[in-house]
């Protein structure tokens, strides 16, 4: 019997269980609660949206989007966003989904942490970022009623979440500090590591090798 939380229901085919599984077991609670939390929060705003995203691909993009934060999944050399993009399309891809399909979610995920611009883009590309958002950043909480949100917290409580969440985005990249250029990730580390300082985007301008 499929699992309902808020109105919303949690896909319950195989595929949908074998990633439950899968991130519960080689993430950390933290990542799993939050995961789970961005594909009900992402359903909810959704539906304030008026978009109509596919609930199993949401629910897979929703559960890989922070896998790049952690072993076995993350890498040395690129963004978090797409170690965990390139993780769910080979998930996706392993089980016999489509190329579009699989490419969709990737997508979804790479732009999850990219403001406005996956709102112009497909429904399960803007409800990814949207429960994102919610969850982290706390936008457009005024969708949700309490009932909505106290029943989707009773399930995937957030207790110091806040915290715990910056920890994990810093243990996750503080590592590979370049591949924040450009992106909100580089505030984490400029905040939690110190001497960091971003890449300046002018600076790489006036000191590129154009001559003048």
């Amino acid at each position: 019997m499929s699992e309902t939380i808020a109105g919303v229901v949690i896909p319950d085919s195989p595929i949908a269980a074998e990633a439950t599984s899968l991130v519960r077991e080689t993430t950390t609670p933290l990542l799993f609660h939050h995961s789970r939390r961005v594909f009900l929060f992402g359903s909810m705003q959704a539906r304030a949206l008026g978009i109509t995203p596919d609930p199993e691909l949401l629910y897979i993009a929703a559960l890989f989007h922070d896998t790049g934060l952690v072993s076995p999944y993350r890498s040395d050399d690129q963004r978090f966003e797409l170690d965990s993009a390139d993780q769910a399309r080979a998930f996706l891809r392993s089980h016999g989904f489509s190329d579009a399909d699989a490419d969709l979610v990737w997508m979804a995920i790479a732009l999850h942490t990219t403001p406005e611009v996956p709102y112009k883009l497909a429904p399960e590309i803007a409800a990814t970022t949207a429960g994102v958002e919610t969850d982290v950043l706390g936008m457009r909480l005024g969708n949700l009623s309490r009932e909505e949100i106290d029943s989707v917290t009773a399930v995937h409580p957030r207790p110091d979440f806040k915290r715990q969440i910056l920890q994990a985005f810093k243990e996750g990249f503080e590592h590979r500090p370049d591949t924040t250029f450009g992106t909100v990730n580089a505030d984490v580390l400029e905040h939690f590591v110190p001497g960091f300082r971003h890449i300046d985007f002018v600076e790489v301008i006036e000191n590129s090798p154009w001559p003048e």
